[in-house]
């Protein structure tokens, strides 16, 4: 048995789009997104103990222990087990919070997949999403592994097949709390759905048009001005390119072709910044990611 694991990938995701096509009983949003994995990334270590503790081998400033996902993840993977191992676990954050781009639910995806591995506790992919679920409706999707469109609350995921794409991922300074956004009474909850068989072959590219987009968008521009001024200010600098809000922001992304027109546009957001108003809020995020195939960890879960 491998007693440590290092270097363990936690990517990013951005939604291609995201709708809110209803609401449960229960007051969960039914929705329709399509998720991509991108290279911006956290970082995990795990080393195995023998005691059953979960431990973390550094805190996570503002986050407590027992609200920690990551550590969550790893408790529901022994109680689901029985295992009797515990983990130390080394988390090295890249992902920005509060952006929209699901760091804490990819890390809790990646504690499942290596404690898997780590302790030899042997669960298929499936029992695994089953365990991600409760821990977030975005957690699944990287247990899953593909990008994916997704329904339901998020966890009925079809892979979907992407064409090689960069994107250019900005964050104003702000974080934007996502129970929030869904609790805002003029949140739209009645968006028409989209149905897969209409872009055969995954090919998504239709998604763009106006009938697809991010309906959280509205409530994050008027609750969060900043986000909806930069996203004025990227789409102005960009030269009317089409600025779009990842999940429930803060994160907003435009989408090219090639690696060069994503770092030119990249320099070219940089030096707007530099001459625009004062009011206007610096960016605490400004890269060009590459668009993944499919997650790293794809082949650690049969």
């Amino acid at each position: 048995m491998t007693a440590e694991l290092r270097d363990v990938p936690a990517p990013a995701k951005i939604n291609l789009f995201l709708h809110v096509v209803g609401r449960r009983p229960d007051g969960y949003h039914l929705l329709q997104t399509a998720f991509r994995f991108i290279d911006l990334q956290d970082t995990l270590h795990f080393r195995a103990r023998s005691d059953g503790r979960i431990v973390r081998a550094y805190d996570l400033p503002g986050v407590a222990e027992d609200a920690d996902l990551v550590v969550r993840a790893a408790r529901a993977l022994q109680q689901a087990t029985g295992c009797r191992q515990g983990a130390e676990i080394g988390l090295e954050k890249r992902i920005p919070a509060g952006g929209g781009l699901g760091g804490g639910s990819s890390d809790a995806a990646t504690v499942l997949l290596a404690l898997n591995r780590l302790w030899g506790t042997g669960l298929s992919r499936r029992e695994l999403m089953r365990l991600a679920l409760p821990l977030g409706a975005d957690v699944p999707v990287f247990v899953f592994g593909r990008n994916a469109f997704a329904e339901g609350v998020g966890e009925e995921l079809t892979a979907i097949d992407l064409p090689p794409r960069w994107y250019v991922v900005v964050q104003p300074d702000a974080s934007v709390p996502t129970a929030d956004v869904f609790r805002a009474p003029e949140l739209t909850r009645d968006t028409p759905r989209v149905k897969i068989v209409d872009f055969p072959g995954g090919a998504f590219e239709g998604l763009y048009g106006n009938n697809c987009r991010n309906d959280l968008e509205a409530v994050v521009f008027a609750r969060f001005s900043e986000v909806g001024r930069v996203s004025a200010v990227l789409a102005q600098a960009l030269d009317g390119a089409r600025v779009r809000m990842s999940g429930s922001g803060a994160c907003l992304f435009v989408e090219y072709d090639t690696k060069a027109r994503a770092d030119g546009a990249v320099d070219k957001i940089a030096a707007t910044m530099q001459v625009q108003p004062s009011g206007l809020p610096a960016l605490r995020v400004n890269l060009a990611c590459a668009g993944l195939d499919t997650h790293p960890l794809l082949d650690w879960a049969a």
